[in-house]
């Protein structure tokens, strides 16, 4: 008589479970990260209002004298009059990540730095900081370059 194959060997089984194993031990942390990231975009837009404002102000001549920034400045969300005048935006709205008196804007020259601070919740943390640094050209564009803990992360830039 021939024995028919009544179903799968236990080595089979085996190696379809180390095989699924190996790749949730890779899925699982990329997609922890990718999670963050998509959390952390709240921050990156946030800042968008604020690099608008000090672009049009820059190439309208509302900040700039002489080719270089005129002292305007925003401290924890709230700009100063000067900045207010120039059009740079007031308090922004506050969002899970975002955090609206994390926001500092400071001008020296022909160099405009912008950090937002997050708040520390669901995997980002306060030292995660999206820092823009603007450099003023002779044409009154703005060149912008990203920094700060969110590019610095451990596991992979977040920004």
């Amino acid at each position: 008589m021939k024995k028919v194959q009544q179903g799968f060997t236990l080595i089979e089984l085996m190696i379809v479970v180390a095989i699924i194993g190996i790749l949730a031990a890779v899925a699982i942390p990329a997609y922890q990260n990718y999670t963050i990231k998509a959390r952390y975009t709240e921050v990156v837009a946030a800042s968008s209002p604020y690099k608008l404002a000090l672009e049009v102000c820059a190439q309208n001549g509302d900040c700039v004298t002489g080719g270089n920034f005129t002292a305007i400045a925003v401290a924890a969300g709230v700009p100063d009059a000067p900045a207010v005048a120039a059009g740079i935006p007031g308090l922004a709205s506050g969002g899970t990540v975002f955090n609206p008196a994390g926001v500092t804007l400071a001008v020296a020259t022909n160099v405009a730095t912008l950090t937002l601070v997050p708040n520390a919740v669901n995997g980002v943390a306060a030292a995660d900081t999206y820092v823009l640094t603007g450099t003023l050209a002779a044409d009154g564009k703005i060149g912008w370059v990203k920094s700060g803990g969110c590019v610095t992360r451990g596991a992979g830039a977040i920004c």
